[in-house]
């Protein structure tokens, strides 16, 4: 290997993971006064300076094909293109995103990669100002995709790889007072590229910051804080392991000063502690000091309180030299009776992996958007981010510490890629690998040791399980003993060998395990450890689905302490079309072979950081308050408090009564002090409905909301909700047949036209529909009613769509068999059809009999029978009605659940409530067309026009709804929404039923309630048409013919 090594280049040595670079640290600012200091915005720092912004750049296709000796102050740059830094290369045009799951883009040789290997050579000038003269100057990349050499004037650096970790060069000896040349060449692949196999886009160049320090000769190189509190979770002691460099040739004395802050600034100290040191020339020194601190405000994710340290470098005359600030969060981690403890308490990550990305520029995440993100989460009731599956961008942290979340920090390590070669081993058991595997660790331990957020250190994700993770494992603790480890890579091997006790990490760890398989887990009583999902709830398109019944699961068994969702934002790349149609691009969309499709459009946000429909049932089942009935008509609830550590004192509670979509009763109720994990009974001061209108259901709502402004969202923003229905009960008001204006029938050929008092209704006997549905002079159809069993398959329909489309679902055919009709009585014509809807080539169908009653008040009933008939595929999509509305209908109203998207497995987070809304309102852009749109336990709803006419369905007694501009057929063929063109009609599904949502695309599907089955059915809905003139829906929805 050694012999090798010598004609190897950098990039494909593993003998060479970096040349000149900078031993690993924390990340910090150094700052010239202790006012700046306390500002802590780098950009007041007088020894920071930033290069991000225009750089000189030029692509080449390999390494012998980059300019020579571009690096050289003389070398013209002038005729290159400009780029922007921080930005992958591929976001501005130069080669092209390759987006793979699993498997390697290029030929797996390990560490050879492929000679045609895309270049990037990047020139850009920077100035050191007078002021920086006698300073040591060092150079600090946070980002570089994947392996990059630097010059600096005509000097060569040194080299690193590693890509989603920090590289520091020293550059004293190379830089002037003045103009500098900086110049790097970086590589696309490298033998770093085996160990970076991660689930998303392939990505190249300088794409986090690029910025200089200046450090006085002698200065804090390091430090590490730790918090240690006592058996009570009381008293604390901080504790700092500070490292000081001494950069000169002589001998040097000075002190360090340390001074900690509360949050409003006041000293903790009654006087800064000096601690004096001498170190030799060119030397280092380390300092221990102990503060005792009395009963410090504790960090947590719901009270994430800081302290801020400041830590002086002065020299023997007491002059500060520089000034380093630290925020401090005093909290424990520990494991103990099967749990890990935060502060001496058992919580639960209600967490989500989040790889870094945006839209237009790649994994070049600004601060605005890691921001946006954080906020999201926590308003979306989330508390932990794993950082999928490498160290994100260093200030992510200061916003976790800041906002409260807990993090699972990962290695930049996955060789995922050698699973499908049957040796998921092969690096990660293989000695020569071991120095580049604990490289990045020890380089994200140094990095993040700072941060309260930080809670367990992960290894790196799927890449088998090895001697390297336990060598990654060592080194962990030996610099941070206090955190826990986690890989889930050895928890498969311990699962798949029958083996109980991990030999590294601290938790087990599993993926996309199945509730069923959770519940049974919880039970064990051999497992001591406690057990987390560090991925489940695959929330690839519309979707996940039962996330209720996964933390139903986790509430019942202590040991199982959460989990994080697979995964925070789809990895769309925005582009248009020809003609200006937006749209997000995925695997393929750039030629990119072998690609993974859109695998990569996996989030509870959309591209563009909307919030999906998954993200509202999250927030929901995550909320941190539970109530329950105890007896509702004395207005009694019980309030559970979920959160881990805090009371319900922050929150305000508010109620009302709603019926028909009207408030009739409502107010404030002081929030009772409920401790974390307690709960209390209150009653609610409402008054029971004394006068019931008939068929009205009477709801009681509570809100909680915050009482006060946070950093993350404004007074009233709510965090939990709860709706009880009231058991009050009044019959609904019935419209005797009797009563009805009289409707008559005549023959026509194949039609048969039935008229009424203000309607006329034709149906066609040949294909056994309403053909036309005329009210008072207005047409109510473009398409009438019939059975359907189709939908477009979802991303978690993805193994059950195959078996559909081979059971032809997707191409069913109606044959009529008999239209029968008679006359009941003079105000009611019924019609039976009778029809087989069955798939070419296959001998199975479905027997469906209709039988629509038309009275002759123009309502129409219509009573579905079906019975399956030979071998059908195990599950059906949908069962139900669709049909096609006038475009000019396009207003809807309904009473069920809402305002948002819902499905039988998803539908926590939407309240029952009269909802209103237009057609475009109730599509959700999928990156990939889909089923989407859908409405549960529908009473009724209406479509109507600009004038109020338009027609009514209702359930009997319920159903669920959806409507679009598009057919079915439509989203199915689509593969981007710039695809769909909107019809000149919409498309309604009144369905009886739908196969739930699961989460299949990677991970378990339905639950067993959930799976739509293909069993005998009967189901009967209400149709109506009407004018809100007259009568509104919710009027009109009640009323129940009685013969």
């Amino acid at each position: 290997m050694d012999e090798m090594a010598k004609t190897l280049n950098d990039w494909e040595n593993l003998k060479v993971l970096q040349r000149n670079r900078m031993p690993g640290r924390a990340y910090f600012i150094p700052y010239h006064d202790e006012a700046s200091a306390l500002i802590g915005q780098r950009g007041a720092s007088a020894r920071f300076k930033l290069l991000n912004g225009v750089w000189k750049f030029y692509y080449a296709e390999s390494p012998v094909e980059a300019p020579e000796g571009f690096y050289r102050e003389d070398y013209d740059v002038t005729s290159w293109d400009d780029i922007q830094v921080p930005l992958n290369w591929q976001m501005a045009g130069y080669g092209r995103p390759h987006y793979t799951n699993v498997i390697y883009p290029f030929p797996v040789d390990p560490p050879r990669v492929p000679s045609e290997n895309p270049t990037g050579c990047y020139r850009r000038n920077f100035y050191i100002p007078e002021s920086w003269q006698g300073y040591q100057i060092c150079l600090r990349f946070e980002g570089v995709d994947s392996a990059f050499h630097v010059w600096v004037n005509g000097n060569e650096v040194g080299y690193s790889q590693g890509s989603r970790l920090p590289a520091e060069f020293d550059i004293t000896p190379w830089v002037r007072v003045g103009m500098n040349t900086l110049a790097v060449r970086v590589y696309q692949w490298s033998d770093g590229s085996y160990l970076e196999d991660q689930d998303m886009w392939w990505l190249s160049g300088i794409f986090r910051d690029v910025y200089l320090l200046a450090r006085p000769k002698v200065h804090l190189f390091d430090y590490f804080v730790r918090t240690q509190l006592d058996e009570k979770y009381k008293d604390a002691v901080l504790h700092i392991e500070a490292v000081l460099n001494n950069a000169s040739q002589q001998e040097v004395s000075g002190e360090l000063e340390v001074k900690l802050l509360d949050a409003h600034g006041c000293p903790v100290m009654e006087n800064p502690l000096k601690e004096k040191f001498s170190i030799s020339a060119a030397g280092q020194t380390t300092l221990g000091i102990e503060i005792p601190v009395s009963n410090p405000e504790k960090w947590s994710a719901e009270s994430p309180y800081l302290y801020k340290l400041l830590l002086a470098v002065k020299d023997a005359d007491g002059r500060i030299l520089e000034v380093i600030p630290s925020r401090v969060g005093f909290r424990s981690i520990e494991l103990k009776d099967g749990n890990f403890l935060v502060n001496g308490v058992a919580i639960k990550l209600k967490g989500v992996n989040r790889h870094e990305h945006h839209p237009d520029l790649g994994r070049a995440v600004p601060l605005d958007a890691m921001v946006q993100d954080v906020i999201l989460m926590k308003r979306h009731n989330i508390n932990a981010v794993r950082t999928s599956h490498y160290p994100d961008d260093p200030r992510f942290y200061d916003l976790c510490d800041e906002y409260g979340l807990y993090v699972i920090d990962e290695a930049d390590l996955e060789c995922h890629g050698f699973a499908v070669l049957k040796d998921w081993e092969r690096l990660s058991d293989d000695p020569e690998w071991e120095e580049a595997y604990v490289d990045r660790m020890e380089r994200m331990v140094q990095r993040d040791k700072n941060h309260p957020c930080v809670i367990m250190w992960s290894l790196g994700n799927e890449s088998g399980f090895g001697r390297n993770h336990e060598a990654m494992a060592r080194k962990a603790r030996e610099i941070d003993p206090t955190r826990l480890i986690h890989y889930e890579g050895e928890t498969r091997l311990i699962f798949d060998n029958e083996e109980v006790e991990p030999r590294v990490a601290d938790v087990y760890s599993t993926m996309y395990t199945s509730v069923d398989k959770m519940m049974e887990l919880g039970q064990k009583t051999n497992m001591k450890r406690p057990h987390i999902l560090c991925e489940y709830a695959h929330a690839m398109g519309n979707g996940p689905g039962n996330l209720k019944e996964y933390w139903e699961v986790f509430y019942t068994y202590k040991r199982l302490q959460g989990g994080c969702v697979w995964e925070w934002l789809d990895h769309g790349i925005r582009r248009r079309t020809a003609d200006g149609k937006e749209y997000f691009a995925y695997g393929g969309d750039f030629g990119d072979q072998p690609n993974d499709g859109n695998f990569v459009i996996d989030g509870l946000l959309f591209p563009d950081r909307t919030p999906s429909p998954g993200l509202i049932e999250y927030k929901k089942v995550l909320e941190p308050v539970k109530v329950e009935a105890v007896d509702l008509k004395a207005g009694k609830v019980r309030i559970i408090n979920r959160y881990d550590f805090i009371s319900l004192d922050h929150l305000a509670l508010s109620w009302n009564v709603v019926a028909d979509g009207q408030v009739l009763q409502g107010g404030q109720l002081d929030m009772p002090h409920i401790k974390a994990g307690e709960s209390r009974i209150v009653t609610i001061p409402m008054q029971m409905p004394q006068t019931v209108k008939p068929g009205t259901d009477y709801w009681l709502n509570l809100y909680f909301t915050l009482a006060s402004d946070t950093p993350w969202a404004e007074r009233g923003y709510e965090v939990a909700w709860a709706q009880f229905k009231l058991p009050v009960e009044s019959p609904a008001p019935k419209v005797h047949v009797a009563s009805m204006p009289p409707v008559s029938y005549e023959q026509q050929g194949n039609k048969l036209l039935v008229s009424g008092a203000d309607f006329e209704l034709v149906f066609d006997r040949v294909r056994g529909v309403i053909q036309s549905w005329i009210y008072q002079g207005m047409d109510m159809l473009v398409k009438g009613p019939r059975m359907n069993f189709w939908r477009a398959p979802t991303d978690n329909d993805v193994h059950e769509a195959v078996m559909w489309r081979k059971a032809g679902l997707d191409r069913m055919q109606h044959r009529i068999d008999s239209v029968e009709f008679k006359a009941c009585d003079k105000n009611v014509i019924q019609v039976k059809v009778t029809s087989r809807i069955a798939p070419p080539v296959y001998d199975w169908g479905i027997l469906c009999e209709y039988i629509y009653s038309i009275y002759g008040s123009g309502d129409v009933v219509v009573e579905v029978h079906g019975v399956p008939q030979g071998k059908l595929p195990d599950t059906l999509p949908r069962i139900g009605l669709q049909m096609a509305l006038p475009a000019c209908m396009d207003a809807v109203s309904w009473y069920g659940r809402g305002p948002g998207e819902s499905y039988c497995d998803s539908k926590e987070a939407n309240r029952f409530g009269v909802y209103s809304c237009k057609v475009d309102d109730l599509y959700t852009p999928y990156v990939r067309p889909q089923e989407n749109g859908n409405r549960t336990d529908v009473r009724w709803v209406s479509f109507t026009n600009s004038r109020g006419m338009g027609l009514l369905a209702v359930g009997m007694p319920q159903m669920e709804f959806s409507a679009h501009w598009f057919t079915t057929q439509d989203l199915d063929a689509a593969s981007h929404t710039y695809e769909l063109t909107r019809r000149d009609f919409i498309t309604v599904n009144l369905d009886y039923r739908q196969h739930g949502l699961g989460s299949a695309s990677c991970g378990p599907g339905q639950l067993p309630q959930y799976r739509l089955l293909p069993h005998e059915f009967n189901f009967r809905l209400r149709l109506r048409p009407f004018s809100k003139d007259a009568i509104s829906p919710v009027e009109l929805a009640k009323q129940v013919i009685e013969a």
